[in-house]
């Protein structure tokens, strides 16, 4: 399974505002990273996405307000990000699933397979501005993405765990996209908390969480230690946590499938796993909406979501989701 990052933000100062309340604690976490030291995460203010998160629990009501259809084609979509009034949705389009092998051939369980790897520009009607290729070769299956500031970061990878990745900067105006660097490893999602400082990254399942600078240097890996559900989408929320999205998969008696959706709270500095809560509102195709590309938001006394759950080739093509949960 992949696992992805998009962006979290409030709506109140979603571009200048985010940025300068980074400003101050991304070198405190750059230090952090690379030094060892530096205050405590308690030590840095809570952002509201992160505050909004803590407040969830199982007994949460998610009302949907919005659902919009998106008239083109989606494919599978993976990773969602805001900059002002647009969103750029990820997607993968697989010609030739990748096929298990009997037993591991160099190390890898499955083909590589044949895909294209998309990134789509989008109004908030759900309207197709742009679009963009990336990847290369075995190399076509796009993860959750984030915006920095400046930025869109979005990692490209081979369809099969244990693998290869390509992580780029794309430039949201132009959607001209430059390298960044290459990871030996499946990588399903980056998040770049502001524009200058380290990148956050996850493996096929969100088993291996990364640390990174900008130009690939590796400064710490972890475990992860939570089971409870892989992430699909994870999302800076400030320069100290992210909040990422997921799903477990269960087999029932019936020879059916039961998705857990849940959210998590992610320390950066230590890629430990704190508040975590399950998710349980499905989509029109049955799925939980935190399967696919989530986006969090505050909006005074709501945290909204917006969920892209169902591929392009379900009944009813994709639509975007948007839920709010009412806030103390």
């Amino acid at each position: 399974m992949r696992a992805a990052f998009v962006r979290l933000t409030s709506v109140a100062g979603r571009r200048s505002g985010r940025v300068g309340v980074l400003a101050a604690g991304v070198v405190a976490a750059l230090t952090a990273s690379l030094l060892g030291s530096g205050p405590s995460p308690s030590a840095a203010p809570t952002d509201p996405v992160v505050a909004a998160v803590q407040q969830l629990s199982r007994s949460t009501a998610w009302s949907t307000v919005r659902s919009v259809a998106l008239r083109f084609p989606t494919y599978h979509p993976q990773g969602l990000a805001r900059v002002g009034d647009r969103l750029f949705l990820s997607s993968v389009e697989v010609i030739e699933p990748p096929v298990r092998y009997p037993r591991p051939i160099g190390g890898y369980d499955r083909s590589p397979g044949r895909g294209v790897g998309h990134l789509f520009e989008l109004d908030l009607a759900g309207r197709l501005l742009g679009q963009t290729t990336l990847g290369e070769g075995t190399i076509y299956h796009p993860g959750g993405i984030d915006f920095d500031g400046r930025d869109l970061w979005v990692p490209v990878a081979e369809y099969r765990p244990d693998s290869r990745a390509i992580v780029y900067r794309v430039d949201p105006n132009t959607l001209r996209a430059a390298e960044a660097f290459r990871v030996a490893d499946h990588i399903g999602g980056t998040v770049h908390p502001a524009e200058h400082g380290p990148v956050y990254g996850v493996s096929w399942g969100s088993r291996r969480l990364y640390t990174w600078t900008e130009n690939g240097h590796l400064l710490h890996r972890a475990d992860n230690e939570s089971h409870y559900v892989d992430f699909q989408d994870c999302a800076g929320a400030g320069a100290e946590e992210a909040v990422c999205t997921g799903i477990t998969e269960y087999p029932t008696a019936s020879g059916g499938r039961f998705d857990l959706g849940g959210i998590a709270v992610l320390q950066l500095r230590s890629l430990t796993v704190g508040h975590e809560v399950p998710v349980t509102v499905l989509s029109p195709n049955g799925h939980v909406v935190t399967r696919n590309p989530v986006l969090l938001e505050t909006d005074g006394s709501v945290l909204r979501m917006w969920a892209a759950p169902d591929d392009g080739e379900e009944p009813g093509g994709t639509t975007l989701l948007v839920l709010e949960a009412p806030l103390s």
